[in-house]
């Protein structure tokens, strides 16, 4: 018991020791568990993060209109719109066939890629001896639109399959159904139609709306058969 008392005694005038170092693990405790910003590991912000969002879609689409007049000519300009959500929708005419590639380039090194080529031939071009071939292209989630205005007859427009790969089959379908020259193709056979069918059929046999519409397609081929069976 000696002993042990002994020890007790050792241990209580210790005691005030410790006493005199809690104030200073206290002090030290909000910072162990409430850590400020600047202890916390931050990562890069993103320029939608640095600027506000109206900003950074203002700065976008500028980026893209004078990405495309260096590229296609001074006089190309882009059309915005934005639907309620935010949307980009843009649209450019380019002054010439021959602007076609330096602006897909130009699109290609803002990253975009293609996502489709929309032949067509409204009234009004067609009337004016024209007609109009739409690329359609993805940057980022906005759709960029270059439109090119080509001659009716003989219309030549330059291939794309240097710079994007997957308009091979764009631009096979693009001369098998229209009066079309894809100048620069590397493999320029028809995609699907059989070599009887006479060449463009949609220049002469099919109008637009009777394609798009599904329900029709039995009297579409009909029609096609019955302009070959005339041609004969």
């Amino acid at each position: 018991m000696t002993d042990c008392t002994e020890t007790m005694t050792d241990c209580a005038e210790t005691m005030p020791d410790c006493a005199e170092t809690m104030p200073d693990c206290a002090e030290t405790m909000p910072e162990r568990n409430n850590p400020t910003s600047d202890d916390l590991p931050t990562a890069p912000l993103s320029p939608r993060e640095r600027v506000p969002e109206g900003r950074v879609r203002d700065a976008f689409e500028d980026g893209v209109a004078a990405a495309l007049a260096m590229a296609a000519g001074e006089e190309t300009t882009v059309t915005w719109r934005r639907d309620r959500k935010g949307v980009s929708t843009g649209w450019c005419r380019l002054p010439s066939g021959e602007a076609l590639l330096p602006a897909a380039r130009a699109v290609a090194e803002l990253h975009g890629r293609l996502a489709m080529v929309t032949p067509y031939l409204p009234e009004r071009a067609k009337e004016r001896g024209e007609r109009e071939i739409a690329y359609h292209f993805d940057l980022d989630g906005a759709t960029l639109t270059l439109t090119v205005v080509l001659p009716l007859e003989w219309a030549r427009v330059p291939s794309l399959t240097p710079i994007f790969r997957n308009c091979d089959w764009h631009e096979r379908e693009l001369m098998e159904l229209y009066d079309v020259q894809v100048v620069g193709h590397p493999d320029p056979r028809r995609l699907f139609l059989d070599h009887t069918l006479p060449h463009a059929p949609f220049e002469r046999l099919v109008p637009y709306s009777t394609f798009t519409n599904a329900a029709t397609s039995k009297a579409l081929w009909d029609k096609v058969l019955a302009g070959e069976r005339e041609d004969a």
